[in-house]
């Protein structure tokens, strides 16, 4: 973070909003983005080194963990008293506008955004009641996305389930993408503490460990059939699945369906709901093609794929406070 930054309250606002922008959810939690602190505005930008060649070829989710990022922003703006005006939304970034307002705009999710965690734990098998989800189907999307549900044990669910199985099967004979996967553990507090980004031991569900042995270890579990066995597992203790698609498949609609994305995880958190990514039919274009032209999404493109049910909190993911400049 700069050290040009002033201490004015109307800079301190736009750090706070900032800081609660940057507890988005990212793929890997690799965090891929920088904020500019301007007099009258925030900027939300792209940093590619953070990107995912081998699972995101197309930096679709690093685009969509903007979106995310964005609507955290939005809903800390309103709270703090700022109306906001989004100036611009391409690949070179976001831009918002915020004027301070008369009064501040109480919202239930702004206090759900530093609660929000992506559980990656077995579920109870407890079913999500019929009238949550239809709150939940009733929640305002951004235009241009969408968010289909799928009961698990339902034919809808069962066909997402039999994708993700051939997704694994290829993902796991993929030594890229293993390589980036392992690139990006943490597997004791040392790394946690170090790079404050990653996927946590703790929060994966695992003891620490040397790096040297973790990668072992992790090498010898990254297999089809043992990703399958786990991934059944917990699909099975889950309720639901949620599909978030798009119309074009453009950077606009991908940044969109962060925000459509991240309001449904903290309405869900507010639910007191667990969520976890099941993404490979969505990373893997020949997965996502099938599925466009033979489920019934309306020809769209499959972006984010999601599993929710009841689980008990796991540790959070760290954050890197300082890519503001």
């Amino acid at each position: 973070m700069s050290g040009n930054i002033d201490s004015s309250e109307y800079n301190k606002d736009f750090l706070h909003i900032a800081q609660y922008a940057i507890k988005a959810p990212s793929g890997h939690n690799t965090q891929p983005w920088k904020f500019k602190i301007n007099e009258n505005s925030i900027e939300i930008l792209p940093n590619f080194t953070k990107s995912l060649p081998a699972v995101d070829e197309s930096n679709r989710e690093l685009y969509i963990s903007l979106g995310c990022a964005l609507e955290n922003l939005r809903i800390a703006a309103r709270h703090l008293g700022y109306n906001y005006d989004i100036a611009a939304q391409n690949e070179q970034g976001i831009i918002v506008n915020l004027v301070k307002a008369s009064s501040s705009t109480e919202n239930s999710l702004y206090s759900q955004i530093e609660k929000r965690q992506t559980n990656r734990s077995v579920y109870n098998n407890q079913k999500i009641p019929d009238e949550t989800i239809k709150y939940l189907e009733n929640i305002i999307l951004q235009p241009n996305t969408q968010v289909y549900f799928a009961k698990i044990g339902e034919n809808f669910a069962n066909s997402l389930t039999q994708y993700i199985l051939r997704g694994n099967e290829i993902q796991m004979n993929d030594n890229d993408f293993k390589d980036e996967l392992i690139l990006w553990m943490r597997f004791n507090k040392r790394e946690v503490k170090k790079t404050q980004d990653g996927l946590a031991y703790n929060a994966m569900g695992f003891p620490a460990i040397a790096r040297f042995l973790g990668k072992l270890i992790v090498g010898a579990y990254l297999k089809p059939d043992k990703q399958n066995k786990a991934d059944l597992k917990k699909i099975n203790s889950s309720s639901h699945f949620l599909l978030f698609t798009t119309k074009n498949n453009t950077v606009f609609e991908w940044i969109d369906l962060g925000r459509t994305l991240e309001r449904i995880l903290l309405e869900t958190t507010r639910l007191n709901l667990a969520n976890a990514y099941m993404n490979p039919p969505c990373e893997i274009e020949v997965l996502a093609n099938e599925i466009k032209n033979t489920l019934t999404i309306n020809n769209e493109y499959p972006a984010i794929l999601l599993r929710i049910g009841y689980a008990q909190p796991m540790p959070y993911s760290h954050r890197v406070s300082s890519e503001m400049y």
